[in-house]
């Protein structure tokens, strides 16, 4: 069985790099019905012949990796995904299909948003066939509903050490079609994916306004689990016009600073009192508007394995995350410190004001299809919100 790939040329992989004799009879075997070859192109150049699943058709956008070994459906329907080619390093992926739609308070059960984020799929080995016993599809047709293309075939290791080494790139994947490279980052992508307008939620004691700069669902869930009553705006709305008792910043994708509406709204909230809680792109948001910045990441953390520290402490937890950019702890004002920190990189998983009842988390205390070591952190955040009522 020959590989394609081009570093500058085309050719086989040399010998250390060829597949195990196990390797090659699954790929034998792999045969998706009428399956054609496309390729997947990197911004240096580098080629990878493929074979295609979903949607026959070429994308672009930004090539980025996740280690995760479960939890498909949450990462393709997580709006921080959006415009970014997702490359899936556990080896197979679409044994267990797609499960159906269930809603719970006119939101999904299962699912982060209601539709497919990514600009693109990349695996190892696709599994056409799948089992499981709340299966509604298999992942390949999911994939085509939205017209989304995905690529197997791929020795996704290899490519995850590239990208590691070089940092996430450009890329896309070529069907029949050409298409140019797209970087998504220089677009707002959080107002492609927030909210046209206001929803609510729940009737509960704690009046809570969810900033929706691309929030997954399953932070809705937790918030309406704990009682609570939810003012869900759209990214740019003014919310300090509401009323209400505690404010929350969702996450997103792209670049924070595109974000300079919420940024206002939010520099006007924390000169006030209110408890405020914010994860991953809400983090890096209440960073700008404390009068921080941020940076992008090499090749950002995409996986439901990385150890934070709780500053201070010897405490540790295993935490999702999705993220490509964060707040440099070095730029923030006296009155803010570190909450948390990457135990692989050192970057900032979190920061708290050293007087106000204000933090956030770069994780998702929430990681739905993955570790909740931390989900306690929305009682922290609602504790803090009762204790502020009572003490008016």
């Amino acid at each position: 069985m020959r590989y394609f790939i081009r570093f500058g040329e085309t050719g086989t992989l040399p010998d250390y790099r060829r597949k195990s004799t196990i390797e090659q009879t699954l790929f034998s075997q792999n045969r998706v019905e009428n399956a054609k070859s496309v390729k997947l192109v990197l911004e240096d150049g580098t080629e990878i012949q493929g074979t295609s699943f979903g949607a026959y058709t070429s994308a672009a956008g930004e090539v980025v990796f996740s280690t995760a070994m479960t939890g498909y459906p949450e990462n393709l329907t997580d709006p921080s995904f959006a415009g970014q080619i997702l490359v899936l390093t556990y080896p197979m992926v679409g044994n267990y299909g797609v499960p159906g739609e269930e809603l719970y308070e006119s939101i999904s059960r299962i699912f982060e948003s209601d539709k497919i984020h990514i600009a693109g799929l990349v695996v190892n080995y696709y599994s056409e066939q799948h089992s499981h016993w709340n299966a509604a599809k298999s992942l390949g047709d999911w994939l085509k509903e939205y017209n989304i293309p995905g690529i197997f075939g791929v020795d996704t290791r290899m490519l995850t050490k590239v990208l590691r080494e070089k940092g996430a790139m450009l890329g896309k994947i070529v069907a029949e079609e050409d298409v140019p490279l797209h970087d998504p980052n220089l677009e707002n992508l959080v107002a492609q994916v927030s909210p046209a307008g206001v929803q609510r939620y729940g009737s509960g004691q704690h009046k809570i306004v969810l900033v929706d700069c691309g929030t997954k669902t399953n932070i809705i869930r937790c918030f309406l689990e704990r009682d609570v009553e939810l003012i869900r705006v759209p990214w740019d709305y003014d919310f300090t016009q509401l009323a209400y008792d505690g404010l929350f910043l969702s996450n997103g994708p792209g670049d924070p600073k595109m974000c300079t509406a919420t940024i206002e709204h939010l520099q006007k909230a924390l000169q006030q009192d209110k408890p405020i809680f914010g994860i991953c792109l809400g983090s890096q948001l209440m960073g700008l508007a404390a009068g921080g910045d941020t940076f992008k990441l090499k090749y950002g953390h995409r996986s439901h394995n990385q150890p934070v520290k709780l500053t201070g402490t010897m405490r540790s937890f295993i935490t999702s995350q999705n993220h490509g950019f964060a707040v440099d702890t070095a730029t923030l004002p006296a009155d803010w410190d570190m909450l948390f920190e990457n135990l692989n990189d050192g970057t900032c998983e979190g920061i708290k004001h050293k007087t106000k009842p204000f933090f956030s988390t770069q994780f998702h205390p929430e990681a739905a299809g993955g570790p909740q070591d931390t989900e306690f952190l929305f009682d922290d955040f609602l504790k803090a919100v009762a204790e502020h009522k009572s003490a008016k």
